[in-house]
């Protein structure tokens, strides 16, 4: 049985909707014929891939990286080297609960006070152990915010899976005043997720990223990506189905 896609409930235009459907199929079957994917495989997800670790270990070495002390992360297995080294680095994690699901949507890592180590409590597993849930309005800002991608352009276009999601945590930060004009962007992909510039299309809730890393190279895209969203949830863009399956917008609106 095929699954249903994550963009099932998005809004918008669905000439650009299915432009990225076409786009994400296109990179998950680069990654699958590359030998590029790893568990839990690539298709309808942020894909972990081969070099996971040595992307993280390169925005390891960024100055972004060392100046950051609070960082907000996605919770998918690409990104676990990064939440790992940002813990044994010392530094206070923000990560999301999966699909903005709870109450209480993020995880709040401190790394002076973990029930496991680093590589373990940066899993969503251990996460449940080693955090504590907290709202919107319990954040600190953040120095640094981690995203995953599907697919990540020259000019920082971003395109995830299709969910909505890290827009809306995106938005929802940028509102509360924790994200602001010179808080970086970063993603850590594969170099067959890096696309041309202007190829991910881009509508205006989509958030870019200001550092795409993969395990061999660092691409600064400032000079050359989007504005960023000017904040706020736009409201029209949502469905109804999407405003009902994450309690956030639900008490928001």
């Amino acid at each position: 049985m095929q699954p249903r896609r994550h963009d099932h409930d998005a809004g918008g235009d669905p000439e650009v909707l299915a432009a990225k459907a076409v786009l994400r199929d296109e990179v998950w079957t680069a990654l699958i014929d590359g030998g590029a994917a790893r568990f839990p495989g690539a298709r309808n997800r942020i894909s972990n891939f081969i070099g996971a670790e040595a992307a993280a270990r390169r925005l390891r070495d960024t100055d972004a990286w060392r100046s950051a002390a609070t960082i907000k992360s996605n919770p998918d297995s690409a990104q676990l080297p990064v939440r790992r080294y940002a813990l044994e680095d010392g530094k206070t994690v923000y990560m999301a609960v999966p699909r903005l699901a709870e109450e209480e949507p993020f995880f709040l890592l401190d790394p002076d006070d973990l029930a496991d180590p680093p590589y373990r409590a940066a899993s969503i597993a251990g996460a449940t152990r080693s955090a504590r849930r907290v709202a919107v309005a319990e954040l600190e800002p953040v120095d640094l915010v981690v995203t995953g991608c599907v697919a990540a352009g020259l000019d920082g276009a971003r395109l995830g899976k299709g969910g909505g999601f890290a827009d809306l945590e995106f938005a929802l930060a940028a509102a509360a005043g924790l994200i602001g004009p010179a808080t970086l962007v970063v993603t850590t992909v594969h170099e067959l997720q890096v696309r041309a510039a202007g190829t991910i299309p881009m509508t205006a809730h989509d958030a870019p990223v200001d550092l795409v890393v993969t395990p061999e190279r660092v691409i600064d895209c400032r000079e050359r990506r989007a504005a960023r969203p000017d904040g706020g949830i736009r409201w029209a863009e949502l469905t109804e189905e999407k405003i009902a399956a994450i309690p956030l917008l639900q008490r928001a609106r």
